[in-house]
């Protein structure tokens, strides 16, 4: 199984507009894709109120693959987020049991 760390960094302003597509769209859209085993969402603290991030752990990277396409390893990001996002990164690591 693969495990996909996917982090987000809103611009600033924008903290409010990215949460409700972040709840509303992303979230729903993860937990309903075909390969993933598991999604544990992550939403800012007050520490650090424009990160957002995603935990997802895959069935296998020909799953995730089939989801993002050959190029597993750039975030992809969805045109209604591209506007509002700053930072990406994406990592990937082998989930141990």
């Amino acid at each position: 199984m693969i495990m996909r760390i996917f982090q987000v960094l809103v611009r600033e302003g924008k903290e409010k507009e990215f949460g409700e597509f972040f709840h509303n769209k992303a979230i729903p859209l993860m937990k309903g894709t075909d390969g993933i085993v598991q999604v544990l969402p992550g939403a800012p603290r007050s520490d650090s109120p424009r990160e957002f991030s995603f935990v997802m752990v895959w069935d296998s990277l020909a799953s995730l693959k089939a989801f993002v396409g050959e190029d597993y390893q750039t975030p992809h990001i969805d045109p209604a987020e591209a506007e509002l996002v700053e930072a990406r990164t994406i990592k990937h690591y082998d989930l141990v049991d």
